[in-house]
């Protein structure tokens, strides 16, 4: 069973946005960093956030990222999550 934090950031993610709708961080407060979490590129990159399944670096562009580019993130956490 998957703890409570990864099952409300899957829920989130789930939901991608449309062109019309305004795109709100994935983040729910559970912020600490799994190293040893996500693909090989995922782990290389610093892991995981267990709260929204962030790299650290979508974690940092997420204030600055155009509004395609939040929707490739939220894209990206929810290949991360559980099939």
């Amino acid at each position: 069973m998957e703890p409570p934090c990864r099952a409300r950031a899957m829920t989130s993610a789930a939901r991608i946005p449309r062109d019309a709708d305004p795109i709100a961080s994935p983040c729910i407060s559970i912020c600490r960093m799994d190293p040893v979490a996500g693909s090989v590129a995922d782990r290389a990159a610093g892991g995981l956030c267990v709260g929204c399944l962030r790299t650290l670096d979508e974690i940092v562009e997420w204030g600055t990222a155009s509004d395609d580019r939040k929707r490739l993130i939220l894209q990206a956490i929810a290949q991360r999550g559980p099939a």
